[in-house]
């Protein structure tokens, strides 16, 4: 991508959210000389105050007039998934660099419009998928190799809340649905295994209100390569044990990972896999945009990957909604 125009240190960047992904935002911000946090936006003008006055900077709302400010070369979207899609658009719009937490949007057509747009400005649009920095990931990319050919992987991830917060996160329609949500459930597989010929998906949720109690996901993927893979989400109050599991089967081994534990298993061998921690990723993610910006560095990850994994959690929400399997 040809940037249309040459940005210069500093950095002048501005926030929309005020949760966790922001706080690390502003904070790597805030320490990195290259950059400076010019101003915070939030639907929630109480957060907003004190997490302005946190780190020092300015308070603008509502957050299109942040967008448009004329000191902001950057917007870092770190807000409810509804509200991703319009924001990067006012945001490219206006002329800046943009990234987002993932989803770029909960439809895939607006996604593939917002990359074209990105595109035809010259600016970045980066997607941030921390998953793949993490140590599972680099983990299963370093062993891969050394199981032979996979036929068979699945990702289990249980997270039990008791009671159940009244928060965007359990709200279907700023959430949306769990795998375009949680993209990364399906993104880790298209990363390792490559295109999808066919998806099939069930899911449950327990209502009590607008917001729900629990919610429980199953989908399963067949890949171009043969591969069947299955992944599985469920979070609230219906689940008592916490989960994460990860496990693909090969022609020559097997890798068995559960929250920061992994082996490997080849006949009698079994191998003990070391698997990094998952601190200080959004302030790696953040320190590379600056790279990228400044000194024209490789991202770890494209818009166009991104978009793709969002594609699959479609069809996996299409299917659930028909009960019908879907060929892509």
């Amino acid at each position: 991508m040809t940037e249309t125009n040459t940005i210069t240190e500093p950095i002048k960047a501005g926030i929309v959210g005020t949760g966790y992904a922001a706080s690390q935002r502003a904070e790597t911000l805030q320490k990195d000389r290259r950059s400076h946090l010019v101003a915070i936006s939030s639907h929630t003008l109480t957060r907003a105050k004190a997490f302005a006055h946190t780190y020092a900077t300015s308070l603008i709302e509502p957050w299109q007039q942040l967008v448009e400010h004329p000191d902001i070369d950057v917007v870092f979207i770190c807000t409810i998934n509804r509200d991703h899609g319009v924001i990067a658009r006012a945001a490219l719009e206006a002329g800046k660099h943009v990234v987002t937490e993932y989803p770029l949007s909960l439809n895939p057509s607006e996604a593939e419009s917002l990359i074209a747009l990105a595109q035809a400005k010259g600016k970045l649009l980066h997607v941030e998928h921390i998953e793949l920095l993490g140590g599972l990931h680099q983990a299963l990319w370093q062993f891969l190799p050394e199981i032979g050919k996979p036929f068979y992987a699945r990702y289990v991830t249980m997270v039990p809340k008791h009671p159940a917060p009244e928060r965007w996160t359990y709200h279907p329609e700023l959430f949306g649905f769990p795998f375009k949500a949680a993209l990364p459930h399906v993104h880790r597989f298209t990363n390792l295994f490559g295109q999808v010929t066919s998806v099939s998906c069930q899911s449950q949720f327990w209502d009590n209100s607008e917001y729900y109690k629990a919610c429980l996901c199953n989908g399963q993927m067949r890949f171009q390569s043969g591969l069947i893979a299955e992944v599985t989400y469920g979070k609230g109050e219906t689940f008592w044990q916490a989960l994460r599991q990860f496990e693909v089967h090969a022609e020559e081994g097997t890798l068995i990972f559960e929250g920061q534990q992994g082996t490997m298993i080849r006949g009698e061998e079994r191998k003990p896999i070391e698997v990094a921690g998952r601190r200080g990723l959004f302030v790696k993610d953040t320190e590379m945009v600056l790279d990228y910006l400044l000194a024209g560095k490789p991202l770890y990850v494209s818009p166009i990957d991104s978009y793709y994994a969002l594609m699959v959690a479609d069809n996996l929400c299409n299917s659930a909604e028909t009960g019908k399997a879907i060929t892509m």
